[in-house]
């Protein structure tokens, strides 16, 4: 399984995650739905290395109107995914 670095988000006029991005890297950007299957497959797993807290992974989360991304860098609920550049 590979682990990749995400470093920015691209997000939707809602604010919604749409895509996963590494400036540089073959893989980037990654839809959402590819990502979902990637992590949900057990092919690639996705990480943030926040400047000021540890590596968090990126986990697939059952919403009420479907999958979406999230990693709790502070323990909270909040999509800190959503705290990245734009990409």
């Amino acid at each position: 399984m590979a682990k990749r670095y995400v470093t920015a988000t691209g997000k939707n006029s809602q604010g919604d995650i749409t895509r996963l991005c590494q400036s540089g890297q073959p893989w980037s950007p990654r839809s959402k739905a590819d990502a979902i299957s990637d992590i949900e497959a057990g092919s690639h797993e996705y990480w943030v290395n926040w400047s000021n807290a540890p590596e968090t992974r990126i986990r697939v989360v059952q919403g009420q109107t479907g999958k979406y991304l999230r990693t709790d860098r502070d323990t909270t609920s909040r999509n800190n995914l959503d705290d990245l550049p734009n990409c």
